[in-house]
């Protein structure tokens, strides 16, 4: 699941004693607050809007596991909280591991070893299509290079996006027997263009990718990659993290 500018995300404290239960839940906090019933660090259901989020997050995180007393801190299972900055769409782990210590990571979003999937065609959880920004080429062959470069023009024209800038370049190859695709900093919507690049290319010959980003702010786990190969039609998400996320943890 996407969410807005803010935090989302859960740690767990395990069993601690009543009277660090109540502690806890009488902390004042701006994001943060202690789940009694289930013994998390959750985030409050309303937003706050005071302060700059990461140090204020921090704090009241750090303020919260302060309150568990030494006996108890080798028995906290952890968890993960995500932070959206308000600058830049970054994003940052706040990783609580097991036995309650704390690592800040920022996300740095890598297709190296990102595992493909295959596209089924259904709707994708991916940034909103009109602010969607494409970049990047695709090469087909078809047997109407002409109408299809005419097609692939009209789609981008016609769409109406919050953006409407960038190019698509669509031309005859030089064999004249297929067309290769070029988008930079393109507003449309990737699933029209890949489902267009479907019906006008030959089977299996679709080759190459697009980068999905967006025109307003983008966050690294809303990053998305088609990529063609050997006919096949994959879509890949970016590892974020140096590792897996936490078992458990809420994402």
């Amino acid at each position: 699941m996407f969410y807005d500018a803010g935090c989302y995300g859960g740690v767990r404290l395990g069993e601690l004693p009543d009277a660090v239960q109540q502690r806890l839940a009488a902390l004042p906090g701006d994001w943060l607050e202690f789940d009694a019933p289930t013994g998390m660090i959750v985030v409050r259901h309303i937003q706050p809007s005071a302060g700059p989020c990461l140090p204020t997050i921090t704090g009241e995180l750090v303020r919260m596991l302060a309150e568990v007393p030494e006996v108890s801190q080798g028995a906290i299972p952890g968890g993960e909280l995500f932070v959206h900055t308000e600058r830049g769409g970054q994003l940052v782990r706040l990783k609580v591991e097991a036995g309650g210590a704390v690592k800040i990571e920022w996300a740095h979003p890598d297709y190296t070893r990102a595992m493909p999937q295959p596209y089924t065609g259904e709707r994708l959880e991916i940034v909103e299509p009109r602010v969607q920004r494409l970049n990047g080429t695709v090469t087909f062959k078809t047997k109407d290079v002409a109408g299809a470069v005419r097609e692939l023009a009209a789609l981008a024209d016609t769409y109406e996006g919050l953006y409407p800038e960038g190019d698509i370049v669509a031309a005859p190859d030089p064999s004249r027997t297929g067309v290769s695709v070029q988008v930079r900093d393109l507003n449309l919507d990737v699933l029209l263009l890949v489902e267009q690049l479907r019906r006008l290319a030959a089977k299996g010959s679709l080759s190459g990718h697009l980068e999905v980003s967006s025109f307003a702010t983008v966050y690294p786990e809303q990053h998305l990659r088609f990529v063609f190969k050997a006919g096949a039609i994959l879509v890949q998400r970016p590892v974020l993290w140096p590792e897996p996320a936490a078992a458990g943890a809420i994402s």
